[in-house]
């Protein structure tokens, strides 16, 4: 079943509701919202001569428009291929041509800079006007393409340890079975709830939209530029029963703008938080002054957004002798998957014993896009490898303990220090660079870089962050430049990692 049903199903039951908000006012109800999905996928069709299968890529900030080209593309019976709005236009126009897309939509902001990346101006489509009634043209599908379960719905490209992104293939099934565990395990949704998109829809935050399209919940966005969380406060306040998903570093910021504003958090229903480790403080302190509003989940693009969950009821029962031990973990399996920690074979561990993290079930990805040794890599016998490692205790609590990759996460963001450690090596005055994230109160980690120079090179940070910037996205690039003699090593000559956490850890 196509995911654009969804939308038809509640432009047929609901067709008056408030649909999508742009902050405080209304763009369209669901009947407009299926109209102009409807019309748009014919202008993706007859305008661009897409067919189903096809990919149509997403560069842009949120926007009302995404939503729409986003419905509009399902209608059509096409793919849609996500993309951080953060990356560098170099790095988007890889993902183009990756997944062979065949069309991007984009914004005025993105627009000029992927073209100058090389990106032919046939395959731009503005995003303007897609979200607007009066623009849009007449004639529309009348009902979503045919498409089965199993075909392919949303390519997310995740960073991988090759220095490449990965392309997540991700079903109709995939996303529909996600969306019904929302709604069994996170939050209920019914007409009179908000979505309100503070973090990108091309990740997590931008899957939820999909449980309140099945039940005609609102869908807002915010106006400002990046988070704002005095402006959250205000649009949860004004629309009411908001649940939004949040990083761990957006919680404390939110939480830092209500103390200063003396706002409770009024409107909020359920923040939703993960991407990242929650620092037992800080949801701790986000407890005390919001009250029990908080559901954290676990999981990958892989696994998108479905892994484990620590419910409502796990944060509010105080009483329970283990209560701040369960709030440091990321709470149990969620309904449509099997999760186990076994060791290296794949043999499942008793409670307390730390494996890597595996986890089966219908909201799992078929593989990697055209890249089988990957996909092999990662689902073995029915099961993905997350590659992070934990314990369960004997109630199936499960505990992260460490990454078995490098991945380093800045507020809710994956980097991954090998496309940096790339980007650096290209400049002339680097010999060496390994980099690791370093423990940040605010943004969970931030990247380090430890540089040994080319003998008589001339390199300090200003050159290497213009460097960067060049080369790879803002966000990706080094807060901290560390010029070393050496870099340590084992026998075999790989960089030890570990002992440069332990430089970072020790003495200033």
């Amino acid at each position: 079943m196509n995911l654009a049903n969804w939308l038809q199903r509640a432009a047929m039951r609901w067709p008056a509701r408030p649909a999508i908000c742009s902050g405080i006012d209304t763009v369209c109800d669901y009947r407009g919202f299926a109209g102009l999905a409807a019309a748009n996928a014919r202008r993706l069709v007859v305008d661009h001569g897409l067919r189903p299968g096809d990919r149509v890529a997403f560069f842009m900030k949120n926007d009302p428009s995404y939503l729409v080209g986003m419905y509009a593309a399902w209608w059509a019976g096409l793919v849609v291929v996500p993309i951080n709005a953060k990356l560098h236009a170099v790095e988007a126009a890889w993902i183009l041509e990756d997944a062979d897309c065949g069309l991007c939509i984009t914004d005025a902001g993105h627009g000029p800079a992927l073209h100058e990346a090389g990106v032919a101006l046939h395959r731009i489509l503005d995003s303007a006007g897609l979200a607007d009634a009066d623009a849009a043209i007449a004639g529309g599908f009348e009902s979503p393409a045919e498409r089965r379960p199993e075909d392919l719905a949303w390519l997310f490209y995740t960073s991988g340890t090759t220095g490449r992104p990965k392309g997540v293939m991700l079903s109709h099934r995939n996303l529909q079975v996600m969306s019904l565990d929302y709604a069994a395990e996170v939050a209920q949704v019914d007409g009179e709830d908000t979505a309100l998109y503070a973090a990108p829809l091309s990740h997590g935050a931008g899957l939820y939209n999909m449980a309140h399209v099945l039940m005609g919940g609102r869908h807002v966005l915010t106006r400002g530029d990046g988070f704002d969380p005095d402006e959250v406060l205000a649009l949860a306040a004004h629309h009411g029963r908001a649940t939004m998903f949040a990083a761990p570093t957006m919680v404390r910021l939110l939480l830092d703008a209500a103390i200063a504003s003396g706002s409770d958090g009024e409107g909020i229903g359920t923040i939703v938080y993960g991407g990242g480790p929650m620092y037992l403080a800080d949801i701790e302190a986000a407890i005390a002054h919001f009250g029990q509003r908080f559901v954290q989940i676990y999981g990958q693009g892989e696994s998108p957004m479905t892994i484990t969950f620590l419910s409502r009821a796990d944060h509010a029962d105080v009483d329970d002798p283990r209560y701040r031990e369960r709030l440091a973990s990321v709470g149990r399996a969620q309904a449509s998957v099997e999760v186990r920690v076994v060791d290296e074979a794949g043999r499942p561990l008793p409670a307390g014993e730390i494996g890597e993290v595996v986890v089966r079930g219908d909201v799992v990805m078929s593989g990697y896009w055209r890249n089988p040794e990957a996909s092999a890599g990662a689902l073995r016998d029915g099961w993905l490898w997350t590659g992070d490692l934990g314990e369960l205790d004997a109630d199936g609590y499960l505990t992260l303990k460490d990454r078995s990759k490098d991945l380093i996460i800045s507020g809710g963001t994956n980097i991954y220090p090998r496309e940096v450690e790339e980007a650096l090596l290209t400049h002339p005055g680097v010999a060496e660079v390994s980099v690791i994230g370093e423990p940040d109160p605010r943004w969970g980690e931030r990247v380090v870089a430890f540089v040994r120079a080319n003998e008589g090179a001339a390199v300090d940070a200003a050159d290497l962050d213009a460097h960067c910037l060049a080369m790879i996205a803002r966000f990706k690039r080094p807060k901290r430049y560390l010029f070393v003699d050496s870099l340590p090593k084992n026998n075999n000559g790989k960089v030890l990692k570990t002992e440069l956490r332990k430089r970072l850890a020790g003495p200033a």
